[in-house]
């Protein structure tokens, strides 16, 4: 504060000697005074307000740049000491400073509005009141004080989301984005922070794309300062959110994946975090997936996964599962050291996003190869799925019965789940109060019934064990699924039916030929002509279509499995010996996840070839996630 008693002391002194009393107004002398009485009880001095703030107006308002500086400076040190909501009596003569062509006032004038736009009030008022147009001009200069303070200001009015697009519209970006190559390190701090700010909505990250921030980010990622990193990192993992903008980064920016994958190893935790997420978000995209691998990403990942911070643990955790959509990343993940963090992750209580990401990634890499999925359940995937599915969250436990659905498409597996138990925990499941866990439940007991020409799945008393207990058992789950309004659970009910009645196994074909609930309803079935299809299943109102026998809506295919069950009930032992040495029919995989960590939600089924008599419904659901980007 003495260069503001200096000022103010030596145009007081000018009343006296007379050598400036020309230049100063009989209102200006007042306020000098004024002032320095003011300084002198600054403690209990309100500057915003009444006499003060008339004192620091008339000055500013002032043609003597002496003066101008003395309010300048005053209102800076003011302003960092104390910041409250203000009204346009205090902002109309700090706008006035802030245009002037003196170096001096321009810079403490700007370092005074980027304290006052802390407070979120203010932020709204000067750029109602056009702040943003003379720090523009002042992000211009060629003083790197002044680029400095103005560049803080715009990042501090760029946090209300109601300025930003104003900024993005005001000419800004693009001295903003030229001030990011600035040699002096905290106009690039403050210019990144400025930029970060500014990619949080579609309309301006595009425009920030068009003023050539992208190339200016990238360059930046290899900073040495940890803030810059950071800023920049977290600008691009923004703007990687738009596919758009990922294709221009892939065709422009071929070291970005490696510098990234680099920044996983930076010694700032936010770095790590944020260049994880970044990937995350590239990741989206098929050509990153496998770029992330080939840059040798998966062992920082790893490490990230087994943090004891949550932040990496969630970033990594989100970014293997976008890497593990891409079929040729499923081995080299699995050979990483992945399998037992991730199934470890699906016990982690804290946070269901994390177990979310963890399962999806577990169902990912069990997609495409029979080697993987015996792997997935030799690292104890399957018994931690069954320790925990019945008491974890709504979403956790779609993706964990979606995931069992798919390791039960493996023929040599079928025998080792059944033996494990499964049944037990997928039952009561098929009653839950999630749409998307009574399928994938549902799809998991119909991919375990399936023979599929296999040898390996001649014991079927598994299923006998649990034809009546837990919660009703096998027959009540087929009973509900079979009365079920909804065409794609009728579907699964009479697949899975015909399934168990061609085991052979002569216990299952009689449950289900005496039972009096089954029974009736797929008698109505075999008679039911197609209608409009009814599915409850998905989420936003979609429906599912079925590829079916007549062209039809899914009626007509479950009409055609309702009376193949009838043939074999009917002809009793006959077709008992018939159904043994039937062709099986297909599969139903686990389904697949839509959106940033949501519930799974059921496809339509795809069509096999079948006999002359049926098709199966082999696809009602999705067997990869589509994770997308934050």
């Amino acid at each position: 504060m003495g260069a503001i008693t200096s000022c103010c002391d030596s145009c007081f002194r000018s009343r006296r000697s007379h050598a400036y009393e020309p230049l100063l107004l009989e209102n200006e002398r007042e306020a000098v005074a004024d002032l320095l009485q003011f300084l002198e009880n600054r403690s209990t001095t309100n500057f915003f307000g009444g006499q003060p703030l008339t004192a620091l107006t008339i000055l500013s308002f002032s043609d003597n740049v002496d003066l101008q500086r003395s309010a300048a400076l005053a209102f800076a040190e003011i302003t960092e000491k104390e910041v409250r909501q203000v009204g346009r009596d205090t902002l109309d003569p700090v706008l006035f400073l802030l245009s002037s062509h003196d170096t001096e006032v321009q810079r403490a004038a700007s370092a005074a509005l980027g304290n006052l736009a802390v407070n979120t009030e203010n932020k709204l008022l000067i750029v109602k009141l056009g702040g943003l147009e003379p720090l523009i001009r002042q992000m211009l200069s060629n003083n790197v004080e002044v680029q400095c303070n103005a560049v803080g200001c715009v990042t501090n009015l760029a946090t209300h989301d109601d300025n930003k697009t104003k900024i993005a519209k005001s000419g800004a970006l693009v001295p903003l984005t030229r001030l990011a190559r600035s040699k002096d390190l905290r106009v690039q701090r403050n210019a990144t922070g400025a930029l970060l700010n500014m990619t949080h909505s579609d309309e301006n990250r595009q425009q920030l794309v068009n003023a050539g921030a992208i190339p200016v980010l990238v360059n930046l990622l290899n900073s040495v300062d940890t803030d810059v990193q950071y800023y920049c990192t977290t600008a691009l993992s923004n703007i990687a959110v738009d596919g758009g903008n990922r294709k221009k980064l892939a065709q422009s920016e071929p070291k970005l994946v490696q510098s990234l994958v680099s920044l996983m190893d930076s010694p700032s935790l936010k770095v790590q975090c944020q260049a994880a997420l970044a990937l995350r978000n590239l990741a989206s995209d098929e050509k990153y997936q496998l770029e992330i691998v080939r840059t040798e990403g998966l062992p920082a990942l790893l490490r990230l996964l087994q943090s004891t911070y949550l932040p990496l643990i969630l970033s990594s955790a989100a970014c293997v599962r976008n890497v593990s959509i891409h079929p040729q990343n499923e081995s080299p993940i699995i050979e990483a050291g992945f399998l037992t963090p991730l199934i470890n992750l699906l016990s982690f209580e804290e946070n269901e996003e994390v177990q979310c990401h963890a399962i999806s990634t577990l169902r990912n890499l069990a997609a495409s190869s029979e080697r993987n999925k015996g792997q997935i359940v030799k690292a104890g995937a399957v018994a931690k799925i069954k320790e925990l599915v019945l008491g974890v969250p709504l979403l956790v436990q779609s993706e964990m019965t979606a995931c069992v659905a798919v390791l039960a498409l493996s023929d040599d597996l079928k025998p080792q789940l059944l033996e494990m138990g499964i049944c037990e925990v997928l039952i009561p499941l098929t009653n839950s109060t999630s749409v998307e866990v009574q399928g994938n439940s549902a799809a998991a007991l119909g991919n375990l019934s399936s023979k599929d020409g296999r040898s390996a799945m001649d014991d079927y008393s598994a299923f006998n064990d649990v034809w009546e207990k837990p919660d009703g058992g096998l027959h009540t789950y087929l009973y509900r699924f079979l009365s079920s309004p909804d065409l794609t659970f009728q579907h699964i009910a009479v697949w899975t039916i015909v399934q168990l009645l061609e085991s052979g196994d002569a216990q299952l074909f009689n449950n289900i030929r005496q039972s009096s609930l089954l029974i009736p309803h797929i008698r109505q079935l075999a008679i039911s002509q197609p209608n409009s299809p009814s599915s409850s299943l998905g989420s936003g109102g979609r429906t599912h279509s079925f590829d079916e026998h007549d062209g039809g809506d899914g009626q007509g295919e479950i009409t055609l499995l309702a009376r193949r069950i009838l043939e074999l009930v009917d002809n009793d032992s006959e077709a008992l010996h018939q159904a043994s040495s039937t062709d099986p029919v297909g599969s139903v995989t686990g389904s697949t996840a839509s959106g940033s960590y949501r519930a799974s939600s059921l496809r339509g089924a795809k069509e096999r070839d079948h006999d002359e008599l049926r098709k199966s419904l082999v696809e009602a659901f999705g067997t990869k996630d589509q994770q997308g980007p934050a």
